[in-house]
């Protein structure tokens, strides 16, 4: 797991920790050592940690004026344990609504497991995105058929082109066009 790093081919558009705005602002990271870790699998330093141990995130892309943000998570998503949904709400989600943010692309192709709590902060998040919506990207098939027997997809839009997007091609404009697309297309 050391040797995945989070997607960097648009670190010229956009860098969290650079980016005022972001809850990742002037993080530093440790090139020289790895500070991170999923149980005994070390994690690459690029990683964010927001107080889970189990499932780190990256902000790839944050775009203030139309809304919307890309993020990749690695790792084990564990709301029965860590409660890891109340702790990402809390410190990142919020932080990313209250400057504009209402439409989330979650990128969970690294998202090795998902064990579930109850759906209240996921039912609150998804109320305070209010025109927005929240989508899950690339999560694996197991991890999905969690989220859905938990209820979490009534949050977290799943399925269709969103479980096999091929988004590394593209440009995160681009990313965010089609997601939106594919949930527009369920509305109509």
């Amino acid at each position: 797991m050391h040797e995945i790093e989070p997607y960097y081919r648009w670190r010229d558009d956009y860098v969290a920790a650079e980016d005022e705005h972001s809850p990742f602002y002037a993080t530093e990271y440790n090139e020289f050592e790895y500070d991170k870790q999923v149980y005994n699998y070390l994690l690459h330093p690029q990683w964010d940690s927001f107080g889970s141990n189990t499932l780190y995130m990256k902000v790839l892309f944050a775009d203030y004026d139309r809304g919307y943000v890309i993020i990749e998570f690695i790792g084990e998503w564990n709301d029965a344990i860590n409660n890891d949904i109340m702790l990402m709400k809390r410190e990142i989600m919020e932080l990313m609504i209250d400057e504009g943010i209402n439409k989330f692309v979650l990128i969970g192709e690294n998202v090795l497991n998902f064990h579930s709590s109850d759906d209240c902060y996921y039912e609150e998040w998804f109320q305070e995105v209010e025109d927005g919506w929240i989508a899950g990207v690339n999560f694996r098939e197991h991890v999905i058929r969690e989220f859905k027997q938990n209820n979490i997809d009534y949050y977290i839009n799943f399925g269709g082109g969103l479980d096999d997007f091929s988004w590394r091609t593209l440009k995160p404009l681009q990313v965010f066009e089609r997601v939106e697309e594919q949930l527009m297309r369920r509305l109509t």
